[in-house]
């Protein structure tokens, strides 16, 4: 029987154990809170599964190896929701639309009727759109929960940090997914600040996430029921993760007032903050030196990418398969 110990309760802790665990290993995981909670910096993910969107801007790896995301998450937790995403854009910025389109793939261009068809809520606002019908989202606060019960209901052990995680480790085999928290051992890993916003607007419906090309913050909004919103997100470089700028809050909101002027008398129900992980090409990273192999690098696409980064760790373990994504030791 094969012993792990995982150290990180986030997004890529989880899936890891879930993934060495239905591999048949025996799992313990050493996380820094209790449970899950704001603490994490998967709890402010906007739980998009939009691989063919992120072409936009990230590496091809990217866009292929989060086309394995939306059917994990769905067999995992249940949690996945398939409406596609919208993209849109003010009528000033329809070269933004056409870049957006030029860069990506399995999209239909839609008119405004189209548009008003797939989200009433907007009609009228938009002439063209990009309708990524494969793609998904989720909860990501629902999605972690409903993957920590799992691990709980099927025998993994988890325990609190004291001290060095690694350290408490022991030495046996260990994969060490901390993110950010890392870079005490990783020093090309850098974090990248993110905010968001959630909102509650119950004059406003949406039936998937939308993306709105803005000339200074493209914005995304992502649907989580009930008339609640998540609103983001910057990309920042920076580590620090204790406040939201202000010019980020009032760029954020003026995006989503421009979407749709019913989010100008919306709820503000919480505002968040984080560092993500990230390596200079903002590709994730498996490192192994020894016993003990690092996970890590997840930048913005944790939800998305997790999956992947788990089937290949296992792979390592169980098969012997060099990652995809390992590369040399960074101290």
């Amino acid at each position: 029987m094969t012993e792990v110990t995982i150290i990180g309760g986030g997004v890529a802790g989880l899936c890891v154990a879930r993934t060495l665990l239905d591999r048949g290993a025996t799992v313990r995981l050493i996380e820094r809170g209790d449970g899950i909670g704001a603490h994490m910096c998967s709890w402010w993910a906007g739980g998009m599964l939009a691989p063919y969107c992120e072409g936009e801007s990230a590496e091809e790896p990217v866009v292929r190896l989060g086309q394995e995301a939306a059917e994990w998450w769905g067999a995992k937790t249940g949690t996945v929701t398939r409406n596609g995403s919208l993209v849109v854009s003010a009528a000033r910025d329809q070269s933004d639309l056409k870049r957006f389109a030029r860069r990506t793939s399995h999209f239909a261009q839609v008119s405004g009727a189209e548009i008003e068809a797939l989200e009433p809520d907007l009609g009228g606002r938009f002439s063209k759109g990009l309708f990524f019908q494969d793609e998904a989202h989720l909860a990501p606060r629902a999605a972690l929960a409903a993957l920590r019960d799992g691990l709980v209901a099927d025998g993994v052990a988890f325990e609190m940090a004291e001290a060095d995680p690694v350290a408490e480790a022991g030495k046996g085999l260990t994969v060490d997914c901390r993110g950010f928290a890392a870079q005490d051992t990783l020093s090309d890993l850098r974090g990248v600040k993110g905010e968001m916003l959630v909102l509650r607007c119950p004059d406003v419906s949406l039936n998937r996430p939308i993306r709105l090309l803005h000339p200074r913050i493209p914005l995304y909004v992502v649907p989580r029921g009930d008339g609640v919103f998540m609103l983001g997100a910057t990309m920042i470089e920076s580590s620090a993760s204790g406040f939201v700028t202000a010019r980020s809050l009032l760029e954020l909101l003026s995006a989503a007032y421009a979407l749709n002027p019913a989010f100008g008398e919306a709820e503000v129900l919480e505002i968040g903050v984080d560092s993500r992980p990230a390596f200079p090409d903002n590709l994730p990273r498996i490192r192994r030196d020894g016993n003990l192999i690092r996970a890590n690098g997840l930048f913005r696409h944790g939800f998305l990418l997790a999956p992947a980064v788990a089937r290949m760790v296992g792979e390592l373990i169980f098969d012997g398969t060099k990652p995809e994504v390992m590369d040399a030791i960074a101290a």
